[in-house]
């Protein structure tokens, strides 16, 4: 059951790096498009910039959730670190619970914030429901919370080879 589950955890990690890297790239050639139409053809173009911004959304929100798997999210540990080994446990745990409430509550609100506004349009690009637009919230919400339970249970994962594959590896106590 745990091989399976950190498995599984593994697949979604790289999907959502897969995810985030792939907004920022597509981003990167929209924006210019976007520049190059207005500055140079003289009749801008209406999408590249809620295109951009629904990316960074995506971005955002899956980028996240994989920083919080890989322990790589920003914290403050000035106070934690000075606290004694067994409150620093304590608070552990707590921070695990408060931000599982905040990832179901991103999840739950997030998809009922989809389901209201699935009806109406964006302006500028007619053919996307609004609610479309907010789908990276509760789907990010819902992968955060898979992470969160599986640091609950199995403990931190940040030195999975799926997480470290890109640090080089110390062989014979040399680089």
């Amino acid at each position: 059951m745990k091989h399976n589950t950190l498995h599984f955890n593994d697949w979604l990690y790289l999907a959502c790096i897969w995810i985030s890297g792939i907004s920022i790239f597509v981003m990167s050639l929209i924006i210019p498009w976007g520049i190059f139409t207005r500055y140079v053809l003289g009749t801008g173009s209406q999408w590249p910039e809620p295109i951009s911004i629904l990316l960074m959304v995506v971005f955002t929100f899956f980028g996240a959730a994989a920083t919080y798997r890989a322990n790589a999210h920003i914290a403050v540990a000035m106070v934690t670190d000075r606290l004694p080994a067994s409150m620093q446990g304590v608070l552990l745990v707590l921070i695990d619970l408060l931000m599982l409430v905040v990832a179901l509550f991103m999840a739950w609100y997030g998809t009922k914030l989809c389901m209201e506004t699935w009806g109406q349009h964006i302006g500028e690009i007619p053919w996307m429901p609004v609610g479309a637009t907010y789908l990276p919230v509760p789907l990010g919400g819902a992968i955060t919370v898979f992470f969160v339970l599986e640091r609950m249970v199995f403990g931190h994962q940040g030195g999975r080879e799926v997480v470290t594959f890109d640090h080089e590896k110390i062989e014979g106590g040399t680089l």
